[in-house]
């Protein structure tokens, strides 16, 4: 199945500093692009994979579970922690869940995380329905472009099928029960106004984790993708100095050109 225009995944060979980032639920690498580039912009080794069912149809992803997004992360950010000295991992909505469990199982070879309207549970009395609701109904109503910002759209399903809705749940509770083993340094961005995510979410988070070194940032002018939105800038600048903090001389070492 060829993958949508825009939702190709991302890589630059930089130097020995590397970023993982992690795209979310039914989206694609179209959101978090300008971030990617951005970084390797500055110099550094930056992977942004395409999840398994995403960036085609929502059929594909239906036949997926969140093991599959799981385990591509997991080798995305090996292969990082092969070729670079220090890797950092950032995350998008259930990326930002993706990006919580690397952190919990990877331990200190993860250096920082910044996590942007990160996703913790599946809300509202529906979720509970999903169990049996899943084999009674395909799919329900698309979450993609939920963006403030005239004109910016999101690559992403216009459909949320319910099996992959049902397996997110299972992963969203996995990765809160895996919260108090998360140590490393931590941005939490999140928008106030988020039609998908609750700020909810984002507290609940930054009251189960271990890391010390912690800092919130409201994203006071963005929706949910706000890696498009008003604050991107914000956003892109805010880990940009987190790197350069947490990782001596981060543009150090080999550079070469990017690709798609």
């Amino acid at each position: 199945m060829p993958v949508l225009p825009g939702a190709e995944p991302y890589r630059h060979e930089g130097g020995e500093v590397g970023v993982l980032l992690c795209h979310g639920f039914t989206g694609s690498p179209q959101s978090m692009r300008p971030w990617a580039e951005y970084l390797a912009g500055r110099g550094l080794s930056v992977s942004l994979p395409l999840l398994p069912g995403h960036g085609t149809r929502w059929e594909d992803l239906q036949l997926t579970t969140w093991r599959d997004w799981y385990a591509e992360v997991d080798r995305a950010l090996r292969e990082l922690l092969d070729r670079c000295e220090t890797v950092f991992v950032f995350g998008l909505s259930m990326g930002g869940a993706l990006t919580l469990r690397l952190a919990a199982q990877h331990g200190d070879a993860v250096r920082g995380i910044v996590l942007v309207n990160p996703g913790n549970k599946v809300h509202g009395l529906a979720a509970h329905a999903l169990p049996v609701a899943r084999h009674l109904v395909r799919t329900t109503a698309g979450i993609a472009s939920d963006i403030a910002k005239e004109g910016v759209t999101e690559v992403g399903y216009d459909r949320v099928p319910l099996h992959a809705a049902h397996t997110l749940r299972q992963f969203f509770r996995t990765v809160d029960a895996e919260l108090p083993q998360v140590t490393q340094p931590l941005i939490v961005l999140h928008s106030p106004q988020d039609h998908v995510v609750p700020p909810a979410d984002s507290a609940r988070i930054l009251s189960r984790v271990s890391s010390t070194d912690v800092r919130e940032i409201l994203l006071e002018q963005s929706y949910h993708v706000a890696t498009l939105d008003h604050d991107a800038e914000r956003i892109f600048e805010e880990s940009w100095a987190f790197v350069e903090r947490l990782a001596p001389s981060p543009v150090d070492g080999k550079r070469s050109s990017s690709g798609g």
